[in-house]
């Protein structure tokens, strides 16, 4: 449905969008993740026509965008702050984009009617825009665009400003919606856990590149560069050094961990200044209580800090012979302690969740 070809955007001097290469599929929910400045809206508003390219093609169902201007493109957009009309009803905002086509009064109702159930609003058309919450005005905004009925949605951050209740409530809203409409949605988002929950395919953005582009699965677990792991989720961090490599078996040596064998695919460029490492999530590492037995490896550690959150606890542990605390995350149920700063216990781990960077 998208294709960028070699993309460049410049502002005077400064190169905000430097060679993107990507395609997005019909139906795909996918998302633009990365830190503020690294180019993921100058790339959305370059698929919207509100930004030009400065060189390469920007392709939509084929078709090059280049002289196309923004009110042509198969596209619609939802803005950060919805952009509601707050002297409009709900069904005069949602209805808005309609009025160029000429309709009849009824089959305008008719399209604002299935609008506003397809986002879960029926019956709010005669309300004032500004009594709304924020989560009904995200649902107007929603509305508004799709009554269009565009091949591609773009949705420039639209859950930033609800609280995280609602948010996460309007996630799971978002990913019923895309499926009841089959097009192709293309979200820009911060949120790396956001992203994680909602993507088929997430483009890791940094400096105006794509870093890397990938299934959830993927960039969680077999990121391909220390900054990338960095980024998406809590990344653990212990030096390690290549023994050596024979085959598709790599020898290693971490601190903390000692010698093991990774396999070639679990070994990825993107060391940094700071040199090699193995990289582990917190809930690879497991707590072996009283009796429990490692199913694989097994290491000493000392509990540094414990942060408990309900569902979950996360500890801080200091495994013997490495220098700085790891994060680890344990599920409470029912009987399990919570354990004490000071604690000495045996923590379990297995070679096939590390991932090596070089």
């Amino acid at each position: 449905m998208i294709e960028f070809r070699d993309v460049h955007k410049y502002y005077g001097d400064y190169h905000a969008l430097r060679g993107i290469n990507a395609t997005i599929k019909a139906g795909e929910f996918f998302s633009l993740l990365g830190p503020s400045g690294c180019g993921k809206t100058t790339l959305l508003r370059t698929i919207a026509g509100f930004e030009g390219i400065s060189s390469g093609a920007v392709l939509i169902d084929s078709k090059d965008m280049q002289s196309v201007p923004a009110n042509k493109r198969p596209t619609n957009m939802v803005f950060q702050s919805y952009a509601i009309f707050p002297h409009l009803t709900v069904a005069e905002n949602v209805g808005f984009g309609l009025r160029r086509d000429g309709l009849s009064k009824d089959e305008m109702a008719r399209r604002v009617g299935e609008a506003l159930e397809m986002v879960g609003l029926k019956g709010y058309g005669a309300r004032a825009a500004h009594a709304l919450s924020g989560g009904q005005r995200q649902r107007v905004a929603l509305a508004r665009a799709l009554i269009l009925k565009p091949k591609v949605l773009l949705l420039d951050e639209p859950l930033s400003a609800l609280d995280k209740k609602m948010r996460e409530q309007m996630q799971v809203e978002l990913i019923r919606l895309q499926r009841q409409v089959g097009i192709t949605f293309i979200l820009v988002t911060h949120d790396q856990e956001e992203a994680l929950v909602m993507s088929d395919r997430i483009a890791v953005m940094f400096e105006g590149q794509i870093a890397q582009l990938a299934d959830p699965e993927t960039l969680y677990r077999r990121p391909n560069s220390r900054k990338v792991a960095d980024f998406i989720g809590t990344m653990n961090f212990l030096p390690a050094t290549i023994l050596s490599e024979q085959g598709d078996q790599v020898e290693i040596e971490a601190q903390g961990f000692g010698r093991m064998s990774l396999s070639s695919a679990q070994v990825m460029g993107g060391a940094t200044s700071e040199g090699a490492a193995v990289g582990f999530r917190p809930e690879t590492l497991t707590i072996l209580f009283d009796g429990q037995t490692a199913t694989d490896r097994e290491s000493m550690a000392t509990i540094e800090e414990v942060v408990y959150y309900g569902d979950m606890t996360y500890y801080d542990v200091k495994l013997d012979g490495t220098e700085k605390a790891m994060r680890l995350s344990m599920r409470n149920v029912f009987g399990r302690p919570v354990l004490d700063i000071g604690a000495r216990t045996r923590v379990a781990w297995s070679p096939g969740a590390l991932v090596m960077f070089r």
